[in-house]
């Protein structure tokens, strides 16, 4: 088994367990409520067109809360959620069981290209994984996330600002500075960093070119 297999399999497992204990909830995908799980969405929102029909893809989409965040707000959208866990994937199929516009696969990463992207929390959580292991599997993330979006995506990590008695050293905390460079020089120049919604980190949003 590969490093980055192995990598995947410990939080499928990981977040596999965090459902089964909490449900389909915030609780179940590790997020402290509710209140700050939309917060994020919120982020994420922004790099969204809100005037024409548009397909998404969710990477990590746990059980599809945000695809309950997206019909609540946007008329026509297509969606295709993707998950490592199988428990999660089963979950939001049964969530969303009636939704024509919408299906969700086990896999790494997305099955087909589509107008956005986006990926919450799934940095998060690094387990015993050091910064030059974890570093990499953000990286190959991103360029797949790049890879599978059209016009644009979105992500969220914690942020090496977080008060040094609050870091927990199973979470990955990762440089904004570094992270926005990233994306500015490998992706777009049409590159936002948002770090200004109260919570411990921050979204960035990359804008294709024209």
């Amino acid at each position: 088994m590969s490093s980055t297999t192995r990598l995947l399999v410990d939080v499928a497992q990981y977040y596999s367990e965090k459902l089964a204990e909490h449900g389909d909830s915030a609780r179940g995908v590790d997020w402290n409520g509710e209140d700050s799980q939309f917060a994020r969405f919120d982020q994420l929102a922004r790099i969204l067109h809100h005037d024409a029909a548009f397909t998404i893809n969710d990477l990590g989409c746990g059980y599809g809360a945000f695809l309950d965040y997206l019909q609540a707000r946007f008329r026509d959208i297509s969606y295709v959620g993707t998950d490592i866990s199988s428990d999660m994937i089963e979950a939001a199929q049964a969530r969303h069981a009636h939704n024509l516009k919408a299906r969700f696969i086990v896999a790494a990463e997305p099955d087909a290209i589509a107008d956005y992207g986006v990926a919450s929390g799934i940095f998060n959580v690094r387990l015993g994984y050091n910064d030059k292991e974890w570093q990499g599997y953000v990286e190959t993330t991103l360029d797949s996330l790049d890879r599978t979006s059209r016009t644009g995506f979105a992500f969220n990590c914690l942020t090496t600002y977080s008060d040094q008695d609050r870091r927990r050293p199973h979470l990955y905390y990762a440089d904004p500075c570094v992270i926005f460079d990233l994306c500015k020089r490998r992706y777009s120049r049409q590159v936002a960093l948002l770090h200004d919604y109260g919570l411990y980190e921050f979204t960035i949003l990359v804008r294709k070119q024209p």
